[in-house]
């Protein structure tokens, strides 16, 4: 089987929630169909972006259960027809079914609970397009983070696991900050220090630059 060709994978990023959050859409540019990854919440901003793309959505991505992340998957999958939503891994269960609550601590109303249509770990693959994803398992900030790389363009989307210049928060419920840390030494490392990360927040990053200079990291 023949690999995609790397210009294929493209991705831009849509703000959502008072955590401004990277609510992304990455798509197959050859095939102009894309994912949604971590729709928080400000569905009709994202509804409206994928409208001026021209890209048609097939599925959304969850990397974590937090609010700013899944907040609006429930009522996002309604929207575009019932299209399936994948990931994270089954050990954010508790987060997702208590994302109403979440959101009222944060005055975000509507928010419902979210049932992935298919839970994710460990060396599963993700297809959008011909776009394929690998799936790492990378708790710490929640127990059931994961990470979709895909190779041939040496992008990863890595949710709260790593930042520019920062981790992860560990604060929250089953946070663990040793954990995070290894997770991210033992599972984004080995991916390559060319790899370019999108995070969701902030600006993406560079494995390479995060090892050598993010403090967190060199503790």
């Amino acid at each position: 089987m023949t690999q995609p060709d790397t210009t294929q994978l493209k991705a831009f990023i849509i703000p959502v929630t008072p955590f401004q959050q990277n609510c992304s859409l990455v798509y197959d540019e050859a095939r102009k169909v894309g994912a949604i990854v971590d729709p928080g919440g400000d569905v009709p901003v994202i509804l409206e972006a994928i409208k001026q793309s021209g890209i048609k959505v097939e599925k959304i991505l969850l990397t974590h259960g937090h609010i700013d992340h899944a907040g609006g998957a429930a009522e996002l999958k309604e929207k575009l027809g019932g299209v399936p939503i994948e990931g994270p891994h089954v050990e954010d269960t508790f987060l997702l079914e208590a994302l109403p609550e979440s959101g009222a601590k944060y005055g975000m109303t509507g928010v419902r609970t979210v049932t992935p249509d298919r839970w994710l770990k460990e060396g599963d693959t993700v297809t959008v397009g011909d776009l394929t994803f690998r799936i790492y398992e990378a708790p710490g900030h929640t127990p059931g983070s994961v990470v979709f790389f895909n190779e041939p363009n040496r992008f990863a989307l890595v949710g709260d696991v790593l930042f520019q210049g920062s981790v992860g928060r560990t604060d929250f419920p089953r946070g663990d900050h040793a954990t995070l840390i290894r997770s991210i030494k033992e599972k984004l490392y080995p991916l390559g220090d060319d790899v370019v990360c999108l995070p969701g927040h902030g600006q993406p990053c560079q494995i390479g630059q995060e090892r050598q200079t993010n403090p967190f990291l060199n503790e």
